[in-house]
């Protein structure tokens, strides 16, 4: 009878610390925390409290939905029990010192709204399984090491509206898959090893705000397309091998207050062209083997 209630009392425990949160679950944040230096966190875990008070970790209906660790010191790399987490909604690990590669795992959590691993030392390529985050929102790998081409798969992120992979070294061309992902509003490619030209398909991102590329090896013409995307804010083309007329139709732009353009081989009015958009900031021309030309344009 003893022994009876002890066991009783240790499953008491048991469930007032843990909840109803899945085994799964919990040795999942708890491989990721061992994998990356969790005793030297900044904000550390006491994995004897219940799992709703660990540091980051956000549980509701007994499901962990969210895990926050920005700027929290992880130091290792992301361990394949990552893709456990399949309530999750929300995945932050900005600024920390994680490494290696960002595992295939990740396209388990098809819940999945916002991740962000921005601002580490991440390596390798994206995994093609990353296309199966149907859900996602923001993806935010910024200023990391990755490498290799831009998944194609990337086109089944139907619902994506930030796309930031600027600051890598990645390589190869646009996927023209891009243009499937008609809800995005930025479009961040800058400060990578990009080749091939601007893709044809970017056409189709009607709700664009941003479109940044620049400091890449991209080459061609500048789509005329461009001027038929209205919620252009932002055009981010300089320091790449593009040539020819800059369209005269991006003077349709009216929202358009940046258009960096310098740095390639381009030919036009430039500075009729500044003109004609009432909304324009600032616009910066200069061509290789030029001298440097910018304008910026007074809007009182």
């Amino acid at each position: 009878m003893k022994t009876l209630k002890t066991t009783l009392l240790l499953c008491l425990i048991s469930v007032l610390a843990f909840g109803n949160v899945s085994t799964k679950e919990k040795d999942a944040l708890i491989a990721i925390c061992n994998a990356t230096n969790g005793d030297n966190w900044t904000v550390t875990w006491n994995t004897d409290a219940p799992i709703s008070t660990w540091h980051g970790v956000v549980v509701k209906n007994d499901k962990v939905i969210a895990l926050d660790l920005s700027f929290n010191n992880l130091v290792g790399q992301l361990p394949i029990e990552l893709g456990d987490l399949v309530n999750l909604q929300s995945l932050n690990l900005f600024r920390n010192k994680l490494s290696g590669t960002v595992p295939s795992t990740i396209g388990n959590l098809k819940q999945l709204k916002s991740l962000n691993i921005a601002f580490n030392t991440l390596n390798g390529e994206l995994p093609n399984s990353i296309g199966n985050l149907n859900a996602l929102v923001n993806l935010e790998l910024f200023m990391n090491r990755i490498e290799g081409s831009i998944p194609s798969t990337i086109g089944n992120l139907v619902k994506l509206e930030k796309l930031e992979l600027f600051s890598n070294n990645l390589s190869g061309t646009i996927p023209i898959e891009i243009g499937t992902l008609e809800s995005l509003k930025e479009l961040s490619l800058s400060s990578n090893n990009l080749s091939g030209a601007i893709p044809k398909t970017i056409k189709n991102l009607t709700h664009l705000e941003k479109l940044s590329l620049f400091d890449n090896s991209l080459f061609g013409a500048v789509p005329s397309s461009l001027g038929s995307l209205a919620n252009l804010e932002e055009i981010l083309l300089s320091d790449n091998m593009l040539y020819g007329n800059v369209p005269t139709s991006l003077a349709n732009l009216t929202k358009l207050k940046v258009l960096m353009l310098n740095n390639n081989d381009l030919k036009g009015d430039f500075a009729s062209l500044a003109e004609k958009i009432p909304s324009m900031v600032q616009f910066e021309y200069v061509n290789l083997n030029e001298k440097k030309n910018s304008a910026l344009v007074d809007t009182d």
